[in-house]
């Protein structure tokens, strides 16, 4: 079985690599799956997936969401809530996300961004997890894909972003959209898609995936 092709080399010791790999080895470890049967259903080695947890490298956007599906977990367990600062509750719910008859309230910064191939960042904009709902920002730098050149992805659930800076282009099957600040799209996410910024700045957008 081939090594992952969607991961590229971080350097050895960095923090923000590792600390992704502990929390998917976590997750995956809290699904109930071995290493061997993650690689399985994900189609790579185990040693790709060894490789990933241990912070040796770091997992694409599509692979990561490859990865959350799999585990049957939303995209905003990745962001690892011990990691950060307390936020102010009001009546929580006893499954610990979102507020029942009051609010959550998360101060600026308080999220920690992962940081995946090609240094595209995921930043989680709620405030605490939402049942069914990934409410995230993305910076694609110049040059960043989603996935390698050749393959479009599919994955659960209907998306919905918004530009805010920058220009991002998604290639579908039969067409090429470029998507301006102030540009919104909305497309179920089992249209095969990818996403790449092909400009000279930063590509930041915000994107609702309602699963």
């Amino acid at each position: 079985m081939p090594d992952d092709p969607d991961a590229s080399p971080s350097a050895i010791g960095d923090l923000d690599a590792a600390a992704l790999g502990a929390r998917l080895r976590h997750l995956r470890a809290a699904a109930g799956l071995s290493l061997s049967a993650l690689a399985r259903a994900l189609d790579i080695s185990p040693s790709a997936v060894s490789q990933i947890e241990r912070g040796v490298r770091r997992p694409s956007v599509s692979r990561l969401i490859a990865i959350v599906q799999v585990l049957g977990v939303p995209l905003a367990d990745v962001f690892d809530d011990r990691a950060e600062p307390a936020t102010r509750r009001t009546a929580p719910s006893d499954r610990g996300d979102a507020a029942t008859g009051g609010y959550v309230l998360a101060r600026g910064g308080a999220a920690q961004p992962v940081v995946l191939r090609g240094g595209v960042v995921f930043r989680r904009l709620s405030p605490a997890h939402l049942s069914g709902v990934d409410f995230f920002e993305s910076t694609y730098p110049p040059g960043a894909l989603a996935t390698e050149v050749a393959a479009l992805v599919t994955h659960e659930g209907y998306e919905v972003g918004t530009v805010t800076s920058g220009e991002l282009t998604i290639d579908f099957p039969d067409e090429t959209v470029t998507m301006r600040a102030g540009d919104s799209i909305t497309f179920p996410c089992d249209l095969p898609h990818r996403l790449s910024n092909v400009g000279g700045v930063d590509a930041v957008a915000t994107w609702l995936i309602v699963h």
